[in-house]
C-alpha cells in the first residue's frame, strides 16, 4: 500500500509543433528509421530515441489504417482543371518535398522557423 503512494503516474509526453512537423516530414520520406537515423533525429529534436521509435510505430499504424480505408489507387481526383493551381498549393510545394534527414538539417531548420 505504501509503495503505491510513492509511485509516480506515467505522464504522456507532449511534442512541440516543430518536433511533430519534422517527424512528419521524415515520415513522408521513409516509414522506417534505422538505429543511427533514429538517434540522429532524436538528438536534433531534443527527444529520446524511444520517443521517436514509438512515434514512428504509432504513425505507421495510423498510415496503414488510412490506407486500408482509402479506395484503390485507380481512383483519380475528379474536377481539377489541368494546369491551374491555387496560390496556397504553390506555397506548400516547399513543405511537401521529401527531406533527407542525413543532409537536409539546414532545410529542416528553415522550414521550422517559418512555422513558429
Amino acid at each position: 500500500l505504501a509503495d503505491s503512494i510513492h509511485k509516480k503516474k506515467h505522464t504522456r509526453p507532449t511534442f512541440t509543433g516543430h518536433q511533430i512537423f519534422a517527424l512528419e516530414k521524415t515520415f513522408e520520406q521513409t516509414k522506417y528509421l534505422a538505429g543511427p537515423e533514429r538517434a540522429r533525429l532524436a538528438y536534433s529534436l531534443g527527444m529520446t530515441e524511444s520517443q521517436v521509435k514509438v512515434w514512428f510505430q504509432n504513425r505507421r499504424t495510423k498510415w496503414r489504417k488510412k490506407s486500408a480505408l482509402e479506395p484503390t489507387s485507380s481512383s483519380q481526383r475528379v474536377g481539377g482543371s489541368g494546369g491551374e493551381r491555387a496560390a496556397s498549393e504553390t506555397e506548400d510545394d516547399e513543405y511537401n518535398k521529401p527531406l533527407d534527414p542525413d543532409s537536409d538539417d539546414e532545410k529542416i531548420r528553415l522550414l521550422l522557423r517559418k512555422h513558429r
